[in-house]
């Protein structure tokens, strides 16, 4: 067993965990909002950037309008609205430069370990160096997780009968491999999710021919990858205000939407499929290959800029299957209808492992914590758990909206505390709320992804504060406007009893 680096652990105020989107627009925040408050930004990889830094697979792009997924307070300034993962890190680069925040990031240092101690009003934080393999820990204040909502080791592949048999590669877009060479190969894609929908058209490229081969069909929406408003907007007004008014009309957009699938389903649905259609021509099946048994927005839509995935499919250089597989055989697949599909290289686009806070193992008092015992808190914090929140974006919009909500009000909860000269905040429940019925973390989306990971995350009730709305409008209203002194979050201070703010 490795032994720490540092017998005498060094402390900050706020601990960040990861360098993500979440992790870099924490550290503007907390620089400018709350100056007077250290802070580091731990990193387990050797760059930032988190997903985008990840995922290398071909034609890895951004799934909302880079003028949500993009900071609030740092405009977006390329053309294309619908941003590749290379541009995606540029900006981020950019945003870390002109803040600098570099200085406060640590890479390398993969978090393990979260201990609470109510004594000294600290968490004790052990990370592990991936160059040397050895132990460290810092303290801090507050924790501020950063970290996203899916796990790093791995994505999720399922079983697949006679995986062993086939002949070619096997790959998973979390994994993917630099050398890989698809010229002129047969390709078979499994899945239908976003990252199926990016793969098959740009490996179709080059490829001598790409098959999605998916157990039941998505919505799919084409959009032009240019937003036209916000390109006019700039030639007419400064960068900052033509950025702030093309986000505030792309989250308005959005939401309505959204909440028209909510309202009206059938509506959706007609104009939708009546896009597919429009794409794809009249005599594309699209009943078999594009219609969907759920409403829109019970899962996520899939976004096709430009509408490249039906380019290809009409080009004949991709193609749609809908079936289940029987088998994997030495050439490829062998389908539940009796059909088989040859293939050179087979891509398991199947998901990701969801986690809970990073996959770090918690602590408070000695008592380990199952978050999925816990009542969130507005959507960020955890019932019991003393100076946490946590960052998890919206499956119905831009991560990055949620992001900066969140570290908004870390920044006012920070300052609030300090005002009060309090150590530690914690939310509580209130005798009425009792007898909460328990939903879960997401109502409403039965996306396999999130299936599988329900019965691990955190509880959400009936009623504010113990809400997870998924809805950026009621999180403005619940996040950004309310006082951070409700009368669930319970504050201590040093010598004095501990004070709820009612």
């Amino acid at each position: 067993m490795s032994s720490p680096v540092s017998a005498s652990p060094e402390h900050v105020d706020v601990l960040v965990v990861g360098a993500g989107i979440s992790g870099i627009g924490a550290g503007y925040h907390l620089q400018n909002k709350c100056p007077w408050a250290s802070f580091t930004i731990l990193e387990g990889r050797d760059d930032i950037g988190g997903t985008w830094d990840l995922f290398r697979y071909p034609g890895v792009r951004s799934d909302s309008d880079m003028h949500t997924l993009g900071f609030s307070f740092k405009p977006w300034k390329d053309a294309r609205s619908i941003a590749g993962g290379p541009a995606i890190m540029d900006y981020l680069r950019e945003t870390v430069a002109e803040h600098d925040l570099e200085r406060h990031i640590r890479f390398g240092h993969l978090v393990s370990r979260a201990e609470w101690s109510s004594d000294s009003a600290r968490w004790t934080v052990t990370a592990t160096l991936a160059a040397t393999g050895q132990t460290t820990t810092l303290t801090c204040g507050f924790l501020f997780m950063c970290s996203g909502y899916y796990s790093y080791r791995e994505g999720h592949t399922p079983t697949f009968p006679g995986r062993d048999r086939f002949g070619g590669q096997i790959v998973h877009p979390q994994a993917w491999p630099e050398d890989l060479d698809y010229a002129g190969k047969r390709v078979l894609v499994i899945g239908s999710g976003a990252t199926a929908m990016t793969l098959v058209p740009a490996m179709a490229e080059r490829a001598a021919h790409v098959t999605m081969l998916q157990r039941s069909p998505t919505y799919v929406v084409a959009r032009p990858s240019h937003d036209l408003f916000a390109n006019r907007l700039r030639r007419i007004l400064p960068e900052k205000w033509a950025y702030a008014v093309t986000r505030r009309k792309n989250v308005f957009r959005q939401g309505l939407v959204y909440r028209k699938t909510r309202t009206d389903p059938d509506k959706i649905k007609r104009l939708l499929l009546g896009g597919v259609r429009q794409g794809l021509g009249p005599d594309y099946d699209v009943a078999t290959h594009f219609t969907p048994s759920y409403n829109p927005w019970d899962q996520r839509l899939c976004l096709l800029p430009d509408g490249d995935l039906f380019g290809s499919i009409r080009s004949g250089s991709a193609s749609v299957v809908t079936d289940h597989i029987d088998t994997f055989t030495e050439a490829g697949v062998r389908l539940r209808s009796g059909a088989e599909l040859e293939a050179d290289i087979i891509v398991t686009a199947t998901g990701l492992n969801l986690v809970t806070l990073g996959e770090i193992g918690f602590g408070v008092d000695g008592e380990p914590v199952d978050f999925a015992r816990t009542w969130t808190y507005k959507g960020l914090a955890y019932s019991d758990v003393p100076n946490l929140v946590s960052t998890f974006g919206y499956v119905n919009a831009s991560w990055t909206l949620k992001a900066d909500l969140t570290a908004e009000y870390v920044c006012r909860l920070l300052s609030h505390m300090a005002d009060m000269g309090a150590t530690t905040c914690t939310p509580r429940l209130r005798p009425s709320d009792l007898d909460m019925p328990q939903r879960p973390w997401i109502d409403g989306f039965p996306a396999g992804y999130m299936k599988r990971t329900l019965h691990l995350l955190p509880r959400q009730g009936d009623r504010a504060p113990w809400l997870h709305t998924q809805d950026y409008s009621r999180d403005v209203k619940m996040i950004r406007r309310e006082t951070i002194a409700d009368d669930v979050m319970e504050f201590s201070v040093p010598n004095r009893e501990f004070v709820e703010s009612r």
